[in-house]
């Protein structure tokens, strides 16, 4: 299996809050209230690890409450090459109705230092060499602009790694910029960074058209119930989920960006690796948590997912 590297620039203390319905302004009473450790990068090394593959999990964490984090790494075997720096690192809200509704209330996260981003640049720097891909995923903490992020996709892409990317707002326009192997937009994500409508498969053909004249490869635009659309020079396919019961859509593109990669670095045919891959979303959407919980549950999802390809339409 492959070494892959994930970098969370802004990881998170999820608190998901489950409750039947949610009352704005009055007095609510949870039925389940549950901690994790994450942030984008740290859901799709769960999902990696429990495919098989060795992960490296990098970024910036806080000094102040660092103990749910190293428990992670422990209990994952993830090799931790995060930069610690000063402060708390930011806590959000899920709050998690029983039809699958889900509010959230993200934390503003870490302040970064001049100091701490080229500490962590010099870091990945040594590090970009002995792995097969990385992953850059999440929002921006504050102090790091998306100009830094660019040089730092460019820094990884001239050491030949395959480098995802799953941001949005500024951060993804400024990492599309730099050529990325691989994006996985949503198509609201996909539209703010263009510009441009990318509702209908024409309209997003021609985005990944775009796309890949500044050297993306893969165009992965996820459109949640409505499935998935994969756009490369090999073909274009869409994937429809089997229909689910949704726990929580939190880390259900984190799971698709997951299986992804899996697939596409261990040479998978194009429908298995879709298929795969949105079988994991589909199940990411059932649990509250990350990762392959149940293989054979698994394995019938994949087999409720169709798979097209478009180019034969």
């Amino acid at each position: 299996m492959a070494r892959i590297l994930t970098l969370t620039l802004n990881p998170a203390l999820d608190l998901t809050v489950q409750l039947g319905q949610l009352r704005v302004g009055e007095v609510n009473r949870s039925d389940a209230m549950l901690t994790h450790a994450a942030g984008k990068g740290l859901n799709v090394a769960q999902v990696l690890a429990d495919l098989g593959h060795e992960l490296t999990v990098s970024g910036f964490l806080g000094l102040d409450n660092p103990q749910a984090f190293d428990a992670l790494f422990a209990a994952r075997g993830f090799v931790d090459a995060f930069i610690r720096v000063p402060g708390e690192t930011r806590s959000n809200i899920k709050l998690a109705e029983a039809d699958g509704c889900i509010t959230d209330v993200n934390g503003p996260g870490l302040v970064i230092s001049d100091a701490d981003q080229q500490r962590l640049f010099e870091r990945l720097e040594h590090l970009a060499p002995g792995f097969d891909a990385v992953v850059v995923a999440g929002s921006l903490p504050r102090g790091v602009s998306p100009q830094w992020l660019q040089r730092l996709l460019a820094m990884l892409k001239a050491h030949g790694l395959h480098v995802a990317l799953d941001s949005s707002g500024q951060a993804l326009r400024a990492g599309l910029e730099a050529g990325p192997w691989l994006v996985k937009p949503n198509t609201e994500e996909l539209t703010d960074a263009l510009g441009v409508p990318v509702d209908s498969v024409a309209e997003q053909a021609d985005a990944a058209r775009r796309l890949r004249a500044q050297g993306i490869e893969h165009v992965v635009i996820s459109q949640g119930a409505d499935g998935v659309n994969w756009f490369s020079a090999q073909g274009t396919w869409h994937a429809q989920p089997p229909k689910v019961t949704v726990a929580s859509t939190v880390g259900a593109g984190d799971s698709l960006l997951a299986g992804m990669l899996h697939g596409l670095l261990s040479a998978h045919a194009p429908a298995q690796t879709l298929r795969t891959a949105t079988a994991i979303a589909a199940m990411a959407v059932t649990q509250i948590g990350f990762g392959i919980t149940d293989t054979a549950h698994l394995e019938r999802l994949a087999s409720g997912v169709t798979v097209r390809d478009l180019t034969e339409q």
